[in-house]
């Protein structure tokens, strides 16, 4: 038999409880149930570094930020020499045609990083416009094409609106639909069916730059969500230590409170890019079953990380709460049809997909991985268990100027700041919104004692010197990733230093 296709959705800041198939009582995603309905679901998916960048790289590169390095937010770093090893380079040496279309955010932004091409729209990238001087042909194709449509003028943007990339502020998109950003980058893989080399099988990266903010879908989406009942603010019984980054009232803040009114408008466009994105991939999968693909293509969908939507007043990412680092996760194999599909209950991380995808497809996973394959999970997958599977996760952001750290099995986490010490434990299956830390409290000493432990042997030699003593040591200076780089860069280049 053929080899079989493969197609890896992205949406960046898509938590991981916003699939009715969840449960969740508001957002409606028809078309991403079915494909749960017909595969596996893994309801403890995380994304270990919780932001646009290094996410992606645990994405491409099958690695844990232990292995790749990357464990902040750093604009302008070559990818291709730091991390040669991609899924999608994998794909091509096995002969497969690889796209990406959308969302690729890597550096310089026209590397193709093992893609045969790129079709690119990554959102606002505040870098290159200032590096390119906003002409956005060197970074984007959705905004060229735009400017090229009928009725629209040559100076045109998807920022017209004025609804910013990190901001609350909600309104409907001011174009037509078709011209909307989610739109253009389901038009563009349907497109590029036809345009694809039928003697080869192919890999497709289909990335969605929403529902990142702007929060601004189609009229139609928002308005599905803007009567819902007032937005509960989930604040926890625990003391917040973020007084220094508090900003209540700015509509870009990351941490403060916001006026009832903005909240629900942000919710409404926040779900309805949602329901905006699952409705385009309606029309994806439909173009696949007409194609004759449907068959013999493997679908995954995820996310880059979540966001926080004003729990415990946090807006946007990079925490290692569940809104933030919690990410959906559904694999649909042709052979694994399921009347109510598989929900998974071990804890998963976005470094596993490229072993789980090179698995299925019959590629070699390459040594590089630290991620594992989640084939034995899948209906009809017919994978043996050969080993245990991990039984805790470890993640961490550079965030708030420390190293937010945290290590969970998607049943109970403990979280613990580098600057202030503070440690955080919750029990997910009785708090899965982690409103009660049970750090403090004497009946839980042996739990929070197992999982301090748990995260100090991730810890244990680093260089930051997070442990010291066989204990966690508040204080330690973060070290630079562009410090990493720049030295992985001097090995691989020593005669071209950056």
């Amino acid at each position: 038999m053929s080899r079989p296709n493969v197609i890896l959705i992205c949406a960046d800041e898509w938590r991981g409880d916003c699939l009715s198939a969840e449960g969740h009582p508001h957002v409606q995603t028809p078309h991403l149930d079915e494909l749960a309905g017909r595969g596996a679901r893994f309801r403890h998916a995380y994304s270990a570094t919780p932001t646009c960048v290094p996410a992606r790289v645990a994405l491409f590169t099958g690695q844990s930020q232990e292995r790749h390095g990357r464990v902040g937010y750093e604009e302008g770093l070559p990818f291709d020499v730091v991390h040669p090893v991609t899924l999608q380079g994998e794909f091509r040496k096995a002969g497969y045609q690889t796209q990406a279309i959308g969302k690729l955010h890597v550096y310089p932004e026209r590397s193709r990083v093992g893609f045969d091409d790129v079709v690119l729209h990554d959102g606002f990238l505040h870098h290159a416009r200032r590096e390119h001087r906003r002409d956005f042909k060197f970074f984007d194709d959705y905004v060229p094409w735009l400017r090229r449509q009928p009725g629209v003028s040559p100076d045109e943007e998807y920022f017209d609106h004025g609804a910013g990339c990190n901001s609350t502020a909600a309104r409907p998109w001011d174009k037509p639909e078709r011209l909307h950003p989610t739109s253009w980058a389901a038009s563009e893989a349907i497109e590029w069916l036809y345009r694809r080399d039928p003697t080869r099988p192919f890999f497709l990266y289909l990335s969605f730059h929403r529902p990142h903010p702007p929060y601004d879908p189609p009229a139609w989406a928002m308005d599905m969500y803007l009567d819902l009942p007032a937005v509960e603010r989930r604040v926890g019984d625990w003391v917040h230590h973020y007084g220094s980054v508090r900003r209540d009232g700015y509509h870009q803040t990351a941490f403060g409170t916001l006026p009832e009114a903005v909240t629900r408008r942000a919710r409404a466009g926040y779900y309805g890019l949602m329901t905006h994105l699952d409705l385009q991939l309606g029309r994806v999968f439909e173009a696949l079953a007409e194609f004759g693909l449907s068959e013999n293509t493997i679908i995954a969908f995820t996310s880059d990380h979540g966001e926080m939507l004003g729990d415990h007043d946090f807006y946007r990412k990079a925490v290692g709460y569940e809104g933030s680092a919690r990410v959906p996760l559904i694999i649909a194999t042709p052979d694994g049809a399921a009347p109510a599909g598989t929900v998974v209950d071990e804890v998963v991380e976005l470094r596993d997909i490229m072993p789980t995808l090179l698995d299925l497809a019959g590629v070699p996973v390459p040594d590089s991985c630290d991620g594992r394959s989640l084939a034995r999970f899948l209906p009809g997958a017919d994978r043996p268990i050969d080993a245990p599977w991990r039984a805790w996760l470890h993640g961490e952001h550079v965030y708030f100027g420390q190293s937010l750290q945290w290590v969970t099995d998607g049943h109970v986490k403990y979280l613990w700041a580098s600057a202030w010490g503070t440690e955080e434990l919750f029990d997910l299956d009785a708090d899965p919104h982690e409103l009660h830390n049970l750090a403090q409290d004497p009946a839980h000493r042996e739990l929070r004692e197992l999982w301090r432990g748990r995260l100090i042997a991730d810890l244990t030699g680093r260089e930051e010197g997070f442990v010291q003593d066989r204990d966690l040591v508040p204080g330690a200076a973060v070290v630079s990733m562009l410090a990493h780089a720049r030295e992985r860069l001097r090995h691989a280049n020593p005669d071209d230093q950056p």
